[in-house]
Order: C-alpha cells, then sequence, then structure tokens
C-alpha cells in the first residue's frame, strides 16, 4: 500500500503543481530565495477528491495529537482554505491570520475568533524558511492562544525551517515534502536527470542562486 506521503506527491506531479524553471528565469520567494521549483498547492483547491483526501490527512495527523483543540486556524491567504476544510471535518471554529493588520475597519491581523486560553493548530500551505508561519504564530500567542503545531501540505527540508521553527520552541509535520517528491519526479519522468541534479543540490545549499 502507497504511503500517503508518496501518494500526495504523486498527485501534486499529476495536477501539475510543481513547476521546474530555468537558470534564466527562477522563481524569487517572499524570503528572497531565488528557486529553481515553485510547488503551487493552490491547484489543489481545483480537484475536489484531492482535497478531501489532504483535509483528511490534516484531520488525522490533528487528532493523533491526542489533545482537545478549540479552533483550527488557517494562514492568509493559501492556508484558509485547507484549514476551512478542516475545521469542517472537525466541527470546529476556524479563524485566519493575515500577514499583518489590516490598514483600515478593524485593523485586525487574525480574522475569526481567537480567545485567550483557547488550543490552536495552524494550518499552511506550504512550509519554507518558516517565516511566514511563525510569524501567525506569533499572532495568536499574543492573542493569549496556546499554538501546539504547525502543519503543511508540502516543506522543502530545509535546515533553516528547522532551525527557525527549534528556536522558537515550535514544532511542524508536513503531509510530504521534497526529498520525497524530488526521485518521484525522477522515476515518473517529469524531471530530467539534469533538472534532478540541479534541484538536489539547490535543496543542499537553496540560497545558491541569490545574490
Amino acid at each position: 500500500m502507497m504511503r500517503s506521503n508518496d501518494y500526495i506527491a504523486e498527485k501534486l506531479l499529476e495536477i501539475k503543481a510543481v513547476v521546474i524553471a530555468n537558470e534564466d528565469n527562477l522563481f524569487t520567494w517572499a524570503s528572497g530565495i531565488k528557486s529553481p521549483i515553485y510547488c503551487d498547492n493552490r491547484l489543489i483547491m481545483a480537484y475536489p477528491e484531492f482535497r478531501k483526501y489532504v483535509a483528511e490527512e490534516f484531520t488525522k495527523k490533528i487528532k493523533n495529537l491526542g489533545i482537545e483543540i478549540d479552533v483550527i486556524v488557517g494562514t492568509a491567504t493559501a492556508g484558509i482554505a485547507h484549514a476551512a476544510w478542516v475545521a469542517e471535518r472537525m466541527d470546529k471554529p476556524l479563524a485566519y491570520v493575515r500577514s499583518s493588520s489590516k490598514a483600515h475597519g478593524k485593523k485586525n491581523q487574525i480574522e475569526g475568533i481567537v480567545r485567550e486560553g483557547q488550543t490552536a493548530v495552524v494550518i499552511e500551505d506550504l512550509l519554507s524558511t518558516g517565516g511566514s508561519a511563525l510569524s501567525a504564530v506569533k499572532a495568536l500567542k499574543e492573542a493569549g492562544a496556546n499554538v501546539v503545531k504547525v502543519f503543511s501540505i508540502f516543506n522543502y527540508n530545509f535546515d533553516e525551517l528547522v532551525l527557525s521553527f527549534a528556536s522558537e520552541l515550535m514544532s511542524y509535520e508536513s503531509l510530504t515534502d521534497y526529498k520525497t517528491l524530488l526521485p518521484i519526479a525522477k522515476e515518473s519522468g517529469y524531471i530530467t536527470d539534469k533538472d534532478y541534479e540541479v534541484l538536489k543540490l539547490w535543496s543542499e545549499n537553496p540560497k545558491m542562486f541569490t545574490k
């Protein structure tokens, strides 16, 4: 029986959520990293069976924590839909965290209701260096919530991610990751042998293209 992380990696390739760039036209992330690969998990929203599977896997992992969760929190914007589907499955309140407070209206950073003392989990679509997820965690903690874990669909296995979460004494878990996806992409012919070597080197040194 195929492992869930392998299955999700295969599905991401199947729906063409993974895009490979050439070295003359790299992707630039919010963190400033120049990347030869982009994983667009937003495309999952267009595939009902796949998004249901992802929601169910998140739900299983949250239940496996063995503690009562009061609120499911998504990160704006890509984590909101997945958090909503999980909250629906678990019959839990939903909230989401903006990257910064609104400049108008009530100037909220957290939308929905998160009360002091509530136990929360955060749903992200992907983790690279962890900055945006940890920013959401900080906002929730400042609101008095107890954030027990960050969950994501995908992460890039960067050492910086491990260190940034460790420095904040926060844990994370992903449904699949770069180390799982890369050999599957190679074996399936989704990427060439040359692509594989470049992508492997980049994963070991994600700033190799960043000036």
